[in-house]
Parts: C-alpha cells; sequence; structure tokens
C-alpha cells in the first residue's frame, strides 16, 4: 500500500520543459512527505527465454473493468510495455512507472527490440542492444523483459507471452508502412495509454551533446581518451588542447578578480564601520565639548560662582546708615597701674561762683 501511494504521488506531479527549470515540481516534491518504504529487490528483472514456461491452462485474457477492481494474487494482469530504450533516462523509467501501476496487481513485461530492428526502422542507437537489455533490467517497476521483441505485436507473440494490455502513449506511432502501430491494438480494447514525460528523451540527449559537441571533446581529452579514441584530427585536438589552456587562464583571472572584489569588499565594509565608529567618537567629543564649553556649559558655571565669591572677599561690608551717640557707645575701659589700686576720694562739687563766674 505504502509503494502504491508513494507512486500515486509520483503520477501526480507535473513535469515541466527545461525552460522552467523544474521549479513547479520541486516546490509539489517539498509540499508533500512519502512515507518510507524498503523495497525488497535485489536481483534484475529476468528474461523471458529464462523463465520455466508457463502452466498448460489456457490463455484467457481479464477484461478491463476486472482488472481496475484487482485480480488474484496468483494471476496479476500481465501488462506489456515495448521501446528502444536507447541511453536509458528517467522519461523511460516514469513511462514503466506508469504502466506499472495501471492495475492493482500488475506484471510488467517489456520489449526491447535488437539493433538490426532500430536501425532498420528508427535510426542509429548509441548503446547496442545488450546494454539496452541490461539497463531495462535494472529498472525497480519491470518484471521481465522479452529481448529481440518484434516491432509490430502479431496475435502468436501477445498469446506467447499471456499479454492482458499494451501500454503505450496515446499519440500516434508511424512507422514500418503504417500509421499507427498499436492501431489494431487499440481496436481490440487492449491498449491502456501512458502519457510522455515532457522535456526528456533520447533525441534531446543526442542533441544537447551535439549542439556542445566541442566542450564534451575537451571534456573527453582532458580526462584521459585520445584524440584517435574520439575520431578527432591532429591539428582540432592541438585546437582543442590550446582553448583548454586559455580557459584555465581565463578561470584564474576570474578567480583572481571575485578575490580581488571581495577583498575590495571587506576594506570598503571595514572603512564604513571605521566611519561609524569615528563618526559616533566626535559626536560624543562634541557633545561633552558643548557641555564644558558651550553658552549654558559647566564652565560658565564655574566662572559665575568664583567671580561671585571674588567679589565677596575684595568688596567692604557695608555702613551703617547712622553712628551711635557718646552715651550709646560703650564706655571705654578704665586703664589702671597697679599701684593706684585704691579708690581716690570722689571730687569736690564745684562752687555756685565758679559755675557762674559772671555772678556777682
Amino acid at each position: 500500500m505504502e509503494a502504491q501511494s508513494s507512486s500515486g504521488l509520483l503520477l501526480s506531479r507535473k513535469r515541466r520543459r527545461e525552460g522552467s527549470n523544474g521549479e513547479a515540481e520541486e516546490g509539489e516534491r517539498l509540499g508533500k512527505k512519502i512515507p518510507r518504504c524498503t523495497v525488497g529487490l535485489k536481483h534484475p528483472a529476468p528474461f523471458a527465454d529464462e523463465l520455466v514456461p508457463a502452466d498448460n491452462k489456457p490463455y484467457v485474457r481479464v477484461p478491463m473493468e476486472e482488472a481496475k477492481r484487482g485480480t488474484p494474487p496468483e494471476r496479476p494482469v500481465r501488462v506489456y510495455a515495448d521501446g528502444i530504450f536507447d541511453m536509458f533516462h528517467s522519461g523511460h523509467a516514469r513511462a514503466l512507472m506508469q504502466a506499472k501501476c495501471l492495475f492493482p496487481n500488475t506484471h510488467l513485461i517489456v520489449g526491447i527490440c535488437s539493433d538490426d530492428l532500430t536501425h532498420k526502422y528508427k535510426g542509429f542507437t548509441v548503446m547496442n542492444e545488450d546494454e539496452r537489455y541490461d539497463a531495462v533490467t535494472h529498472c525497480r517497476y519491470v518484471d521481465e523483459v522479452v529481448r529481440n521483441a518484434p516491432w509490430t505485436l502479431t496475435p502468436e507473440f501477445l498469446t506467447k507471452h499471456r499479454i492482458d494490455f499494451v501500454a503505450h502513449d496515446d499519440l500516434p506511432y508511424s512507422s514500418a508502412g503504417s500509421d499507427d502501430v498499436y492501431k489494431h491494438i487499440k481496436e481490440a480494447g487492449m491498449f491502456a495509454p501512458t502519457q510522455r514525460t515532457e522535456g526528456i528523451s533520447t533525441s534531446d540527449i543526442i542533441t544537447r551533446i551535439v549542439r556542445d559537441y566541442d566542450v564534451y571533446v575537451r571534456r573527453n581529452l582532458q580526462r584521459g581518451y585520445t584524440a584517435k579514441e574520439l575520431n578527432v584530427g591532429f591539428i582540432n585536438a592541438k585546437k582543442y588542447h590550446l582553448q583548454e589552456r586559455v580557459d584555465k587562464v581565463k578561470r584564474k583571472v576570474r578567480d583572481v578578480e571575485e578575490k580581488s572584489k571581495e577583498f575590495v569588499q571587506k576594506v570598503e565594509e571595514k572603512s564604513i564601520d571605521l566611519i561609524q565608529k569615528w563618526e559616533e567618537k566626535s559626536r560624543e567629543f562634541i557633545g561633552n565639548f558643548l557641555q564644558m564649553f558651550g553658552p549654558e556649559g559647566a564652565l560658565k558655571h564655574m566662572l559665575k560662582e568664583g567671580k561671585g565669591r571674588m567679589l565677596q572677599a575684595i568688596s567692604p561690608r557695608q555702613s551703617p546708615s547712622s553712628s551711635p551717640t557718646r552715651e550709646e557707645r560703650s564706655p571705654s575701659p578704665t586703664f589702671r597701674l597697679p599701684f593706684f589700686s585704691k579708690t581716690s576720694p570722689p571730687p569736690s562739687p564745684p562752687s555756685p561762683a565758679a559755675e557762674h563766674p559772671y555772678v556777682l
């Protein structure tokens, strides 16, 4: 059940072309979590001609309705998918995954055409037939591989391998003088359509290699392949070696430029920090200066206080407005010598004649 749920999640993902950079698919992939499961596959899928022959029971196809409902474990729905599978990639794997997930109980048989048929009807391949056979056997969705599969499916081939349905994308496949090699399969009700994965195919991969031919030749020369192995002439080989040296120099110059930019950026950051610290210190210094020497600074208050104290110390006290009379003044102390310590008799009162000399 876990494998089916994870397969359903994979089928629901949208595939975008190269230009989208896979942003939509990556967003969906990050948004949902898949339950953990351990698949017990330890061996590649077997080849059909190496399996024990099937029992002698007559071949009876499973109807579509019964296949969708689910069949008994001993009678899985046998689905056949064929192709060239040159340079086996994720588009191939997704197509086989869809074929495997068509029904709850599916036995997936994959047919692979030989080099002779492929070169005759489609063109030259990068991988030979043995490499293509081996690549498909290691796909986790495949249960059985048919080598040297026919280009057009015949009733005898379908009966021999007890095939219930044929899985392929529903676009007409014109080849071998036919507008659609799967036309008779569709008319018999045995066709189960799948969807192509946009943006990835063997032709697309070959196009990338041809488009960037010089890049890949230089790459392989750098990895140790000889010019003869790459079918490159002497002059072109020297040209590629020269280009590689020039590119190395360019990379070094680019690295130096990047490092110099980083150094300049660090110096600018440090200078900005120093300027900010200097501004802060200068503001602090100016504030302290104004607090001390400004119009209302501490120095002015100190001078005012000192001036007031100096004036109080220099100026005399103000004399009273009226001086006291002789009677009001306190008597001055009498100075007596020690030998005049005895008190003398009081003086005699004056005579009347003395007080009034002109009185006769």
